[in-house]
């Protein structure tokens, strides 16, 4: 196994421009209307949830990432959008379940036209039918992914086994960063069954990217994810 660290696989991955997006990448060419009501969602959701953000070994960067996180409530992918850097949000693409988010009319228009999910049918994925090519495909090299490798939501707050995605993803991307993301407080600001979100404190911790290491197993990976979530809650 090769003992690769954050920083030297920083200091390996190709490098990546600072600004938001090529110049004719259709998601850059987005309404002014569609920009402030980015910015305006972005801050409603830091209100509400009452989320202060910490980088721990770990600073925001525009390069690829896929931040994962503990998963427990419907809130959670527009919060950690909406603690990121505007520079970095811009190239951060959240994976959202479509059943939810396809909901209503406000609902579809917000994660198509201003935070960019990526809508995932949890229903349909099948060992078969891994959304894992869709969504390398659609960040190609530029957007970073937001994804909650436990594939559904936790209703105490015990972050669950995670599932095989976040391994597979790194598999064929191996010079991504995986940036651990943890969520606390979360599943009382948006209570499984309720409509509108309570403001309450909750707190995000960005911690320092891992890498899939060459020979490493599907489950001795997704257990080294796990517990990088894992020990954020203490820090």
């Amino acid at each position: 196994m090769v003992n690769r660290s954050a920083t030297s696989g920083a200091q390996s991955r190709r490098p990546v421009s600072s600004s938001p997006a090529p110049a004719g990448d259709a998601a850059t060419r987005r309404p002014l209307d569609v920009s402030i009501t980015g910015v305006m969602l972005a801050a409603a959701a830091r209100l509400f949830s009452g989320a202060r953000a910490r980088w721990v070994n770990c600073e925001p960067d525009t390069c690829q990432r896929i931040y994962f996180a503990n998963h427990t409530s419907h809130l959670d992918a527009l919060v950690i959008w909406s603690a990121l850097p505007h520079r970095v949000r811009a190239l951060a693409r959240p994976v959202a379940a479509k059943d939810y988010w396809e909901r209503g009319i406000v609902r579809p228009y917000l994660a198509k036209n201003v935070f960019h999910a990526l809508l995932i049918d949890r229903k349909k994925i099948k060992v078969h039918n891994s959304p894992v090519r869709m969504l390398l495909s659609a960040i190609g090299e530029t957007y970073s992914l937001i994804i909650f490798p436990e594939g559904g939501r936790s209703l105490d707050g015990t972050v669950h086994p995670f599932k095989s995605g976040l391994y597979y993803l790194c598999k064929k991307r191996p010079d991504l960063e995986a940036v651990p993301v943890y969520l606390d407080n979360m599943n009382r600001v948006l209570p499984r069954g309720e409509v509108l979100p309570v403001p309450l404190l909750s707190c995000i911790t960005f911690g320092p990217p891992i890498f899939l290491e060459a020979g490493e197993t599907k489950q001795s990976f997704s257990q080294r994810a796990r517990q990088a979530v894992l020990a954020l809650k203490e820090r």
